[in-house]
């Protein structure tokens, strides 16, 4: 489960750099596109505080723009529930006090899909894994290692069975846990764009609201087209078709929180831990959200592990593992 993936004051995210490289590079290399003179208009802009693009095949750019200007406001009203990093968010205010009446919809029906994640990777994916992420974060600023004991006691805060979550509230049941969604709300942004321009008709659609979510067919015909970054900053060979499926990557070295590199992003929250144990995991599925909660918890699990999870779900495919 990664802890930043929104960019902090303190630390840059790589992730997102790798997701928007590949999908740029794949979109940028589409055959008979400029051929078939089909309108193509682009926004590039800020989501959850890294960079964000939308390509829409069928309009110009100028008649795009009242629709970009609803999907700007709406990115804000997304980021006012899930930003760690506004203090007066739905999520920064629930770290705060411990717990949040009235919470959004949107805040509950992630909830509920983490929950199913939860459960189909035998707990590796854990939002209530931010006050480990926390103690070496804040480690790392005073050039230091976390103790054991400070260890010991993050990993006391950390549960999921300890979040209660209804239409009326949502609370921890422990002192000092705290939750992060940055595992999984770049893909339900992803996909909340992506419904919200299919509402208004557009279905010919590229959406990378930091992992990648396609609809329709790319200009000049075929599926849209998205390359994989390796986690040494290439491009892999591989190419995947997307159409109507989403695509997300999640790699632990792609943020780190020391200079020598060791310590990544993606933290085991299991009493057990063992680390991680891919340096990449790509996976794809019908929404983005589910996709990118997935590439988070599998680089945490084993091949036999990876595979229950992944038949948990009728839409998702490990599309590539790097050891």
């Amino acid at each position: 489960m990664t802890g930043l993936t929104e960019k902090s004051p303190r630390f840059p995210s790589r992730r997102r750099f790798i997701a928007i490289g590949a999908a740029a590079a794949g979109v940028a290399a589409l055959p008979g596109t400029s051929r078939a003179r089909v309108p193509v208009a682009t926004w590039r802009g800020i989501a959850l505080g890294a960079d964000a693009s939308a390509t829409l095949a069928g309009i110009s750019q100028s008649q795009a723009r009242p629709l970009f200007a609803r999907m700007e406001a709406e990115l804000g009203r997304l980021e006012d529930i899930f930003s760690l990093y506004q203090a007066q968010s739905a999520l920064s205010r629930l770290n705060r006090l411990g717990r949040l009446r009235n919470p959004p919809p949107e805040l509950l029906e992630l909830l509920s899909l983490s929950d199913t994640i939860h459960a189909a990777t035998e707990g590796a994916f854990d939002p209530t894994v931010q006050p480990l992420w926390s103690l070496y974060a804040d480690a790392v600023m005073r050039n230091r290692m976390p103790r054991e004991s400070e260890i010991r006691a993050a990993r006391q805060r950390i549960g999921w069975q300890a979040l209660r979550y209804d239409s009326d509230l949502v609370e921890f049941a422990r002192p000092g846990m705290a939750l992060t969604l940055n595992g999984i709300a770049q893909g339900y942004v992803t996909d909340r764009i992506t419904e919200l321009l299919r509402a208004r008709g557009f279905g010919n659609i590229l959406i990378d609201m930091g992992e990648i979510r396609a609809s329709g067919t790319r200009p000049g015909g075929g599926p849209w087209r998205a390359g994989i970054a390796d986690p040494d900053g290439g491009v892999l060979p591989l190419r995947i078709g997307l159409s109507d499926r989403a695509l997300a990557t999640s790699a632990p070295a792609a943020t780190v929180l020391d200079s020598a590199g060791r310590i990544g992003h993606i933290f085991d929250p299991r009493p057990a831990a063992t680390g991680t144990r891919w340096r990449q995991v790509t996976v794809s599925a019908d929404r983005a959200a589910l996709a990118d909660g997935l590439a988070t918890a599998l680089c945490l699990l084993p091949r036999k592990a990876i595979a229950r999870a992944i038949g948990s779900f009728a839409t998702a495919k490990v599309e590539k593992l790097i050891s």
